[in-house]
Formats: C-alpha cells, structure tokens, sequence
C-alpha cells in the first residue's frame, strides 16, 4: 500500500511540474530532463510512470483541469448562488488569480490546442474530453440559471457554454500579449453581465 502512495505521489509531483513547464515553455520546447530534474528522479524511472512524453502530456492535460473542474463544481454546489451567480464568482476568482500571477501562462488548454492539437491524437482526445467535462458543468450552471429565472431561454445553454469557452480562452491569449486582464473582465461582462441574462 505505502509503495503505491509513493509511487502515486511522485506520479503526481511529475505531473505537476509538467504542467508547470508546459504552461510556461510549451510541449516541444519541455524536456523531460528538466521534468525529471526538478522533482529528482532519475530518467530511467520516467517509463515506470509513463509510456511516452506524448503519453506523459495527455496525462498532464486531465491533471491540469482538475482543480478547476472541483472549484466550479464547490461554486454550483453553494445553495446562495444561483447558476448564473456561480459562474460569475467563479471567473471573477480566476481573474485574481491571473492578475496575481502576472498574466503568465494563460490556459494549458488552450496552449496545447495551438501547438499540438492537430499533430497528436493522444493529447487531442485528452483535450477533446477535458474541454467537454469543463463546457458541461458550465451548461449546467447556465441549465440552473433558466431554471432560476437569470438566464435567457432562448438560447440554448449549450451554446452558451461554449461561446463562454471560447470567449474566455482568445481573451486568454489577449491577456498574455497586452499584460492586462481587461479582456478577461470584457468577455465576462459582455456574455454574463449582458448577453446570457435573462
């Protein structure tokens, strides 16, 4: 039991400084000398944990989205927040953070579909499925805010969840070129404060 915990854990702490690495240098430009170098351990042990570095960013991808997966799930899961109110708390706490961070890095989604979502069928399905786990709590929270009365009708939330996707990931990229999270604010009061309201 305890071995697999080990073992686990530094799958996680690869995983971890992998995102970091891919998020600031990109999938070609991150060897995994330096993957295996900061969390100290050996690159022969790197294919106990992986089969490929392809393999390797698939994985990093479902790692990446995770925690925003939970923490928009904390926010449709508080009673005081009705759909729309959720989704509003949740991206004005992503703009802190961006802003905190210094507008580095951007979204590893994103990131990855522009540099390999077209060359690797591995990362591409990876990034298929953590685009519509993401896009799909979104309809939800946008389905409740119909329910609720705070979300237009007659649209569908799907749509709106993945104009909201893809609003956010070019404002993204507008973030990291002007150092400043005014596109980031625009796409959330253009489509939350105006567009989806009912």
């Amino acid at each position: 039991m305890a071995k697999i915990d080990s073992k686990q854990l530094k799958k996680d702490k690869l995983l971890e400084q992998g995102v970091t690495l891919l998020l600031e240098k990109g999938y070609h430009a991150t060897g995994l000398k330096q993957i295996l170098d900061t969390v100290q351990i050996p690159k022969g042990s790197f294919y106990t944990y992986f089969d490929s570095k392809e393999q390797f960013a698939a994985e990093a991808i479902n790692h990446y989205i995770e925690p925003f997966i939970l923490r928009l799930s904390a926010h449709l899961q508080n009673p005081e927040l009705d759909g729309l109110m959720a989704l509003k708390a949740y991206y004005s706490e992503l703009i802190a953070e961006v802003a905190q961070t210094g507008f580095k890095g951007g979204c590893l989604l994103g990131n990855l579909m522009g540099e390999i979502g077209d060359t690797s069928s591995l990362c591409r399905d990876a990034l298929l499925n953590a685009v519509a786990r993401y896009s799909d709590l979104q309809k939800i929270a946008l389905e409740r805010g119909q329910q609720q009365g705070s979300v237009r009708v007659d649209r569908s939330a799907q749509a709106m969840a993945d104009l909201m996707l893809n609003g956010w990931q070019g404002a993204l990229l507008r973030m990291k070129v002007e150092q400043s999270v005014s596109p980031l604010q625009a796409v959330c009061q253009d489509l939350l404060d105006d567009y989806f309201r009912a």
